[in-house]
């Protein structure tokens, strides 16, 4: 992206109707790593611990929903609510990314995390499949919506230099809310504890408070600079980056004032839908389809396989419905490790290799575990295992196509593509995936789980290819490098 000559001075201005001069993402990039940062992640973050919180107890929940008197619910259930909870999930985050382009990053992540909050709340009060799959689906409203509105917020304060690394182990975090819902569900379906019927609905009621203090974390959370400074708002994204260079200051980092590249842009109050079309699919139509085939590949893999985990326990190994927390826990400390060890890899060895890598070793390693399990080789433990070195890489893989997507597309339109290629991949891999392997799991046919798996396993590869070949080298470059601003102007 060509830029004007630096300034002598940090700026962020109008200097003609409608132009804005600033040079504000190169002062955001500069940063240093400090205490602004970790809150934001901290904050921001925690959403994918929500949703991980959420999917875990929905999976554990299987056995205790089944058994539930009120309830009573079968295999083919446990995957319909499955399927209406993504399904949320897509629909939610094509409207509110929609708004957090046009209405910005702060509103968004406080009307969606509302969403959750209430949703979850209610699905405790679920007394049928129709009533439970309503309020799964507006979670998974909730849930979407944060996505869109919580990674172009990230993507946006988080320095060039390490937004890869930072952004795997932000979505790898889902597994933290996977590991506390694993330990919650072994205590709250205990019968000794608790009811059969109460448990559950007790679980609901944790994630619903949960998010209650999370609402209260965000309220310090600044607007995106970068977001204001496409809407005209200079002196608002002047004073906000202003803000975090004295807080660095106060912390004995030295931030000088010294002439940064700039850049003129054209404010607009939001990006018609003709022309998102026409960037997202004309324009940076090979992104676009990088973007589909990592979303739709990671989607299918993840959701058919996680949410039909504990199906898979009690049906085929027996294992109680009170004791699948137990195994959860290593599976869920697999895919947080995974991002965490090989994140900076993406930074540094480049975007493209490890993307690849990622996916391909997760297709061969699912097809080989999957064989396995068809031949009865693998007890209850050997499966968790196995699932475990699967999904070390397998969670890298997912985390980087978010990471994909969120970032090499321009930024009037972040939240939106983030949106749409989330609700488009999740359509085709992720609603169907849960719904079709619960009924492969209710057939109690291991042959026909495997074709599932190998299934996966293609879908996998094939994105490594496609990542191979079309994808974007973005690390260590600014957000404005990768994509061109539309609103750009020499």
């Amino acid at each position: 992206m060509s830029i004007a000559p630096p300034l002598a001075e940090p700026v962020a201005k109008a200097v003609a109707p409608g132009i804005v001069e600033t040079d504000i993402p190169a002062r955001l990039d500069r940063l240093p790593w400090g205490r602004f940062h970790n809150l934001v992640i901290v904050a921001l973050g925690i959403t994918w611990i929500l949703d991980g919180l959420e999917v875990t107890l929905a999976g554990s929940l299987a056995g205790a929903l089944k058994e539930s008197p009120t309830l009573k619910f079968t295999n083919t259930d446990i995957g319909l609510a499955s399927s209406a909870y993504l399904l949320g999930a897509v629909l939610g985050a094509l409207f509110f990314g929609w708004l957090t382009d046009r209405l910005g990053r702060k509103k968004l992540f406080f009307i969606t995390l509302a969403l959750y909050l209430v949703a979850t709340a209610a699905t405790a009060f679920s007394w049928n499949i129709w009533s439970y799959c309503l309020f799964r689906f507006l979670t998974g409203a909730g849930i979407g919506g944060e996505y869109t509105a919580i990674n172009s917020t990230i993507q946006e304060l988080i320095p060039a230099r390490v937004r890869g690394w930072t952004d795997l182990i932000i979505n790898g975090s889902f597994w933290i809310g996977a590991a506390i819902g694993a330990a919650g569900s072994v205590v709250l379906l205990d019968p000794v504890h608790f009811a059969p019927d109460t448990g559950w609905r007790i679980a609901f009621f944790i994630g619903a408070a949960l998010g209650l203090v999370i609402l209260l974390m965000r309220m310090w959370i600044p607007e995106s600079p970068r977001w204001l400074m496409t809407h005209g708002r200079a002196a608002e994204a002047e004073a906000i980056v202003k803000g975090i260079e004295d807080s660095f200051r106060a912390e004995g980092h030295a931030i000088a004032r010294e002439a940064l590249p700039r850049c003129r842009l054209q404010a607009r109050s939001h990006t018609p839908l003709k022309e998102v079309f026409h960037t997202l699919f004309h324009v940076h139509r090979r992104r676009a389809y990088v973007g589909l085939s990592l979303m739709a590949a990671q989607a299918f893999f993840y959701n058919a396989i996680f949410f039909t985990y504990a199906l898979v326990l009690t049906d085929f190994y027996g294992i109680a419905a009170d004791h699948i927390g137990w195994y959860m826990l290593p599976f869920a400390a697999g895919n947080f490790l995974g991002p965490l060890v090989l994140g900076r890899l993406f930074d540094t060895l480049g975007r493209r290799p490890m993307i690849a890598f990622t996916y391909a070793i997760s297709a061969v390693l699912l097809a080989i575990s999957g064989y396995l399990f068809q031949q009865e080789l693998l007890t209850a433990r050997g499966l968790t295992v196995s699932w475990m070195v699967v999904f070390f890489f397998a969670s890298a893989a997912a985390s980087s196509a978010y990471l994909t997507v969120s970032e090499t597309f321009p930024l009037e339109i972040r939240a939106l593509a983030i949106a749409a290629f989330y609700a488009i991949g999740t359509g085709i891999g992720g609603v169907a995936g849960p719904a079709l392997f619960g009924a492969l799991v209710e057939s109690g046919s291991r042959l026909s789980i495997l074709g599932g798996y190998l299934f996966g396993s293609a879908l996998m590869l094939a994105a490594a290819v496609v990542a191979w070949m079309w994808g974007v080298a973005a690390e260590r470059k600014p957000l404005e490098s990768v994509a061109r601003p539309l609103a750009f102007r020499d």
